[in-house]
């Protein structure tokens, strides 16, 4: 499995939002990472609209983590940004192989994602959020 782009930046915008503890805003995040401020926005827009992360506008306005770090964790984020997680299309629908009745190879794969997912899951933000240092470090 390969993350797209906009998971990608999603979780980066959660690690940089839990190394801090003022509000951030959009340019902050695209310019540490050197990514497009574009991109950025449509990520935080959805973190938004998945509870992750509150909008706050006006003088002294920003993003901020909504929820506290250790109650966002990885596999649900992942999941929601990335939607169908199956390694091949017969996993999570019926019927689109002939040998689907009698293959083993499904049950694998299953099992494969469920251990995945469990694992992912099993990882909050607090887990993998770098310290402030960190990041200072590198901008």
């Amino acid at each position: 499995m390969q993350l797209t782009m906009q998971t990608d930046y999603a979780l980066r915008t959660l690690m940089y939002l839990a190394s801090r503890d003022e509000r951030a805003t959009v340019s902050e995040v695209a310019a540490l990472f050197k990514i497009s401020s574009h991109h950025v926005a449509k990520v935080v827009n959805q973190l938004s609209r998945l509870g992750y992360i509150r909008s706050v506008r006006g003088l002294g306005g920003g993003i901020e983590l909504a929820l506290p770090l250790e109650e966002i964790r990885l596999g649900e984020v992942i999941e929601r940004f990335e939607g169908n997680l199956h390694l091949l299309e017969c996993v999570g629908t019926e019927n689109v192989c002939v040998i689907q009745p009698f293959c083993k190879l499904k049950g694998v794969l299953a099992e494969a994602e469920r251990i995945q997912r469990d694992y992912l899951n099993s990882v909050t933000l607090a887990d993998v959020a770098p310290s402030r240092r960190q990041l200072k470090s590198i901008s």
